[in-house]
């Protein structure tokens, strides 16, 4: 007889995407997609961040050329769509980002992230927090707290990261929250003006927000991974779990 061959499953990775996607497609969010190789200006400058900016520094940068690199975030999606799209404008950019670091339990040259962008007349941070707010408990459970606290980001002005009360011991503390109670899941904040006047928008008429996590962060959380390096191993002990 011959062999049966077994079906494929899914990864991880693209089910929480999958995931995350859905819920903010509820919200009323279009995907959007940029590409993985990138211009210094669309990836950096455009998101004010000019040469001489000390958060350059903040993300290790594989360079192809002075001008061409492997794009560090999904950010540059929202520079591709805006300067092509008039607003209102309400998207997500999914995509797969570089950045040259030492690869560890916990870090990896390559991740994926998922950067979201509304921009309108009169939007606010507090529709930021209750849109988070609700991808919170759409993503691990009704019962989920939230909180923001004060960060920084070159293109958000004011920036705020958001952590979720721990899904492993309910807040209480625990070696995965580092006895705090809290997980960190993503960065926040209002559309910087400087990055409207990049693609020619008026920034004294329209107001946004923006926000972006990464999706291996996510499924390290939701299913109890504890090495970022099991996702990309291929081994089919580890799939076969999921």
């Amino acid at each position: 007889p011959g062999r049966n061959y077994e079906s494929g499953k899914i990864h991880p990775i693209t089910k929480t995407l999958e995931e995350v996607i859905n819920i903010f497609s509820s919200m009323g969010f279009v995907v959007a997609e940029g590409p993985d190789i990138e211009t210094d200006f669309n990836n950096f400058t455009a998101l004010n961040i000019p040469p001489d900016h000390p958060a350059r520094e903040m993300q290790d940068t594989f360079y192809i050329s002075d001008e061409i690199l492997l794009r560090t975030h999904t950010s540059d999606t929202q520079i591709h769509f805006m300067e092509n799209h008039e607003p209102p404008v309400r998207i997500i950019a999914p995509g797969r980002v570089f950045r040259h670091e030492d690869v560890s339990v916990r870090s990896y040259c390559l991740f994926h992230q998922i950067e979201g962008l509304y921009v309108d007349l009169g939007v606010t941070f507090s529709g930021l927090k209750g849109t988070l707010d609700y991808f919170a408990q759409e993503l691990f459970g009704k019962n989920v707290k939230t909180r923001f606290r004060p960060s920084y980001f070159p293109f958000t002005e004011p920036s705020a990261e958001m952590d979720v009360s721990c899904i492993f011991c309910n807040g209480k503390g625990c070696s995965i929250c580092k006895k705090t109670g809290w997980l960190e899941i993503l960065g926040c904040g209002m559309v910087d003006p400087e990055v409207y006047k990049s693609v020619k928008y008026n920034p004294d008429k329209w107001t946004g927000y923006a926000f972006g996590l990464g999706i291996e962060r996510i499924a390290m959380l939701k299913y109890g991974v504890q090495d970022i390096r099991l996702f990309y191993s291929g081994d089919v002990r580890f799939l076969r779990q999921f």
